[in-house]
Formats: structure tokens, sequence, C-alpha cells
């Protein structure tokens, strides 16, 4: 297994410039690259670095932060048996390079990552939603998208066909008290305790069996 810290000396010695941070976490090498870089960058790990296996490509939210996306890339290298974790910050509509033509497996990854943050990716072959329908609204990821959504779709029988139509939720199912699920249980779980507190409560120990 290759050292983590030789791997972090070649890959600044070799892309100083266009590196814009490195720091190590739970034992893996985190690489921030700015945006305009990031093709270079994947390329010298593809090439040189040996870095071969992209794992996985995506997205996160930091919805109070100026940059507020990351797209987060992890690559594998079996050679080196070394994990490593390139890191790059976007801002609200801006568009990043694909990295399709140095990773072709990042073609489905960067649909998703667009399709859940609304990041897009420039000369992408297929740059269109793959999780959601088409028509879809939103970005099901970001932190500010409703955990409700805004439409549903159904078959309609008389029209033959899927239609749209806006969530209609009555109010009891947008409360939640995030308290136990096994409320009427006839034993008490964490969370429980509540019960001995409603306005109908028996009195005594509200987890003995009457």
């Amino acid at each position: 297994m290759t050292d983590i810290t030789v791997i972090s000396e070649d890959l600044n010695g070799a892309l100083g410039g266009k590196i814009a941070g490195t720091a190590m976490a739970n034992g893996e090498l985190t690489v921030d690259v700015q945006p305009a870089d990031i093709v270079d960058v994947m390329t010298w790990l593809q090439g040189p670095g040996e870095f071969k296996i992209l794992v996985d490509l995506c997205g996160n939210d930091w919805p109070q932060r100026e940059k507020r996306f990351d797209v987060v890339y992890h690559l594998l290298s079996l050679t080196k048996n070394v994990r490593i974790r390139v890191k790059v910050q976007m801002g609200e509509g801006e568009s990043l390079a694909s990295i399709t033509p140095v990773y072709p497996a990042a073609g489905w990854f960067e649909r998703e990552t667009f399709d859940m943050y609304g990041v897009a990716f420039e000369d992408h072959p297929d740059m269109r939603r793959i999780l959601t329908d088409y028509g879809f609204s939103g970005y099901p990821l970001r932190k500010d998208f409703p955990l409700t959504g805004f439409v549903e779709l159904r078959y309609d029988d008389e029209l033959k066909r899927v239609v749209y139509q806006p969530v209609q939720l009555v109010q009891e199912f947008r409360d939640f008290d995030f308290m136990s699920p096994w409320e009427g249980a006839p034993h008490i779980l964490p969370g429980d305790e509540k019960a001995a507190m409603a306005p109908n409560a028996t009195s005594g120990d509200p987890g003995k069996k009457p």
C-alpha cells in the first residue's frame, strides 16, 4: 500500500498550481480543485496517478455557503491500494466540465448529480434527468426542496395517460412530532413518555399493562 503522503506530494509536484488544497480525513486524502482545473486534475490522476477507477461522483448541498454545492469524486487505485476524494465547489447556476472523456463511467453519475442538485456538466454526451420523470420540477436532494415535493403523477383512466397534479395532503400528514412511531403499542419504547401526559391517559405507570 502506497503512503498517502507520497501521493499528495506527487500530486502537488505535478499539478501544484491546479490544487487548491489538500486534507487528510479518515485515512483518505481529500483534494480541493477549482472548477476550471477539474479535467486536467482528473486526467493526471487517471494516467500517471494510476487511479483508474471512478468509484462514485455525487453532490452535496450547503445552502448557507456562497458556493452552495460540492461535486465530489471518489477514485480508487488498485495498484497502490489507495482511495482519494476530489472536491469542487460550485455556485448556483454554474456548470462544470464533464469528465466523461477521462472516466466514461462518469456519464450516469453526472446525470444523477444534475437531476438531484441541478449542477449541469458541459460537453456531457446526454445531459438530461435520469432518476426523476420528464417535466419534474425542482431538484430533490437540495436542502430547500420540500419533503412532499411539488407535484404528483398518476395514470388517468379516462384520459388514458399519465397526468401531473399539485401535491395535496391533508394537514395530519404534514405534522410530525419526531417522537416514537410505535404509539399505541402494548409496550413502551423510548419516545413514548408523552403517552402518560396525553389527556386520555390512564393513571398509573404507562409502562405497565392494565
